[in-house]
């Protein structure tokens, strides 16, 4: 290497674009490097939304690298398309313009000829939900994720899989275009502001809502979130199911069930929440459930734990792995089950509070340093 200092480049697009899932999992990361004496350097299509940078360090070893728009006779922005090939092929002449040594991909992709460019590369694989759960996708998508998979198996130097569960996924459906040797389990590491020690100021949910049970993420088939609404049956009337996410199709199913099952007035689902609320509406609710059918990791599972709350999940992939012996997991199909771990869940019950500060003491094992000192070894060992 010519310098001390290593110049790493990061794949920025939804770090200034997705308020949760791949995008925190890149803010956090990039903030916990920054503590490295390394220079990081993010490749974002466009500006993206203000308040996700924002959430970014501002220290010097961070630069930000947008993507200019160009004019055709007035301001044009770059096309999807334009921005698409240049994620794919055209970011390469911008880092080696900057003398990039290694590209980290945070969400499974790498530039096409990287491995023949001379720049190292590790690309981070979240989960293979797609090939695992194909049902849960269209079908041509499912045929798109594979090829850029299978595609990427072959460019990255190096791999990060952020579980165990994942790493077994790759290893499986990987076959012969990888080798275990070539994968680095690194757990996710959660934003230091979802922290009992923070100052929370209230979300006043629990003033006009009474009591409830959080569940935070997109709302789509694959999160399950029917089975917590269903557990409701089965719960004291005044215990109300919070979602915050998107509004998709699937969140019209459950508001028709709702309605037509006399729910209606204890489900309340919250869309376009600023991020920097969501650790007060965590710290408001009496517990999170988590009923996903398969994650690569579930990060707000750590989220809710570090807030202080109680967590119940679903078997089946990887959500043992992040919440720890002490949070309790149900079948994705028993709401009955789910119910009953809810009530276990609820202020006041046995043992709430000392398997609340177990899982505490469990997700220790994710805090940001210990992820950040991982990764730059990975870096380390790449570069040689």
């Amino acid at each position: 290497m010519t310098t001390s200092i290593l110049k790493i480049g990061f794949d920025a697009k939804r770090i200034v674009r997705n308020g949760t899932g791949l995008g925190s999992y890149g803010r956090t990361l990039v903030n916990d490097l920054s503590k490295f004496p390394i220079e990081l350097r993010l490749y974002a299509p466009d500006e993206g939304r203000a308040d996700l940078r924002d959430q970014v360090s501002h220290k010097e070893n961070i630069v930000f690298s947008v993507r200019k728009h160009h004019f055709l006779g007035g301001k044009t922005p770059f096309s999807a398309l334009e921005n698409a090939y240049w994620r794919s092929r055209g970011i390469l002449k911008d880092l080696k313009r900057d003398g990039i040594q290694l590209f980290h991909g945070l969400s499974g992709e790498l530039p096409f000829g990287i491995h023949k460019s001379g720049i190292k590369s590790v690309v981070t694989i979240h989960d293979l939900i797609f090939l695992r759960h194909p049902e849960f996708y269209n079908p041509i998508d499912v045929k798109l994720y594979t090829w850029k998979f299978r595609r990427t198996l072959r460019e990255a130097d190096h791999i990060i899989a952020i579980s165990e569960c994942t790493k077994r996924d790759i290893i499986e459906f990987g076959g012969t275009d990888v080798s275990e040797d070539k994968i680095t389990l690194i757990y996710q590491s959660c934003s230091p502001r979802f922290n009992t020690s923070q100052n929370y100021k209230t979300s006043n949910l629990n003033s006009k809502l009474g009591r409830y049970v959080l569940s935070v993420g997109s709302i789509e088939p694959r999160k399950n979130t029917m089975l917590a609404l269903k557990a409701l049956h089965h719960l004291p009337d005044d215990i109300s199911l919070v979602l915050v996410g998107r509004h998709t199709a699937y969140t019209d199913k459950l508001i028709q069930y709702a309605r037509a099952n006399g729910l209606e007035h204890r489900l309340h689902i919250l869309h376009g929440v600023p991020d920097a609320h969501l650790p007060a509406i965590y710290a408001d609710a009496e517990c999170f459930v988590y009923p996903s059918v398969y994650e690569g990791f579930g990060i707000p599972i750590i989220e809710a734990i570090s807030c202080g709350l109680p967590v119940v999940a679903c078997t089946g992939s990887c959500l043992e792995e992040a919440g720890g012996p002490d949070s309790l997991y149900v079948a994705p199909n028993d709401a009955i089950g789910m119910a009953n771990a809810i009530r276990r869940s609820l202020k006041g019950a046995d043992d709430r509070e000392e398997r609340i500060q177990r899982s505490m003491d469990y997700i220790r094992r994710f805090s940001g340093t210990d992820v950040a000192g991982q990764v730059v070894d990975v870096y380390k060992r790449v570069l040689g």
